[in-house]
Parts: C-alpha cells; sequence; structure tokens
C-alpha cells in the first residue's frame, strides 16, 4: 500500500516531504504524458502512475540545478611573483627623460 506522503531528496536542503496530489491512471498518463510532465515541473507536485488501482510508476520533479561557483578567487595560488614588485621598473634617470 502508498501512503499519503513522499520523499524527494534535494540537493541543498536535504530532503523535503510534500503531500500527494494526484493519481493518474496509466491509460491518461499515456494520452496526455507532455502535459503532465510539464505539470509535473511547473508545480513540483509528484504524480502517481496507476494501473488497476495499483501504483507502478511516480513521476518527480527534477532536482534543484546546483549553483556553479563563483569564478571570484579561481585563479588563486595560479600565479607566482618573479623579481621585485615595489620599486620602480626604470631608475630614477629614465624617468626623467621620459618627463622631458
Amino acid at each position: 500500500m502508498v501512503s499519503d506522503y513522499g520523499i524527494m531528496k534535494r540537493t541543498d536542503k536535504g530532503r523535503r516531504k510534500f503531500k500527494m496530489e494526484e493519481k493518474v491512471t496509466i491509460s491518461k498518463f499515456k494520452a496526455t504524458c507532455l502535459a503532465l510532465l510539464n505539470k509535473v515541473k511547473k508545480t513540483g507536485q509528484p504524480i502517481l502512475v496507476t494501473r488497476r488501482g495499483e501504483p507502478i510508476a511516480q513521476v518527480i520533479p527534477p532536482p534543484l540545478p546546483e549553483k556553479p561557483e563563483s569564478w571570484l578567487g579561481s585563479f588563486q595560488s595560479t600565479g607566482k611573483i618573479v623579481g621585485d614588485i615595489i620599486s620602480p621598473p626604470l631608475d630614477e634617470k629614465a624617468w626623467k627623460a621620459l618627463q622631458s
């Protein structure tokens, strides 16, 4: 026997309980498959498919998409400092020559 509650895994917050909203016969599911799949995706509520009153399949919504990692800091620890980065690249005489 199928209970009135199901469990769906979520990637971000563990598990969530939901109430089974709709039971559909296999013949109705076959006739309106695309519409029912869109309904499950939009509402987030599963559909139980039955044959002669006995459950044979459950259509559940897809898992939530995982958030991509931030690109900020993605090159951390990939650079290498070579030489002196504090002193100017040219000496003072060269700077004066560039100014005139």
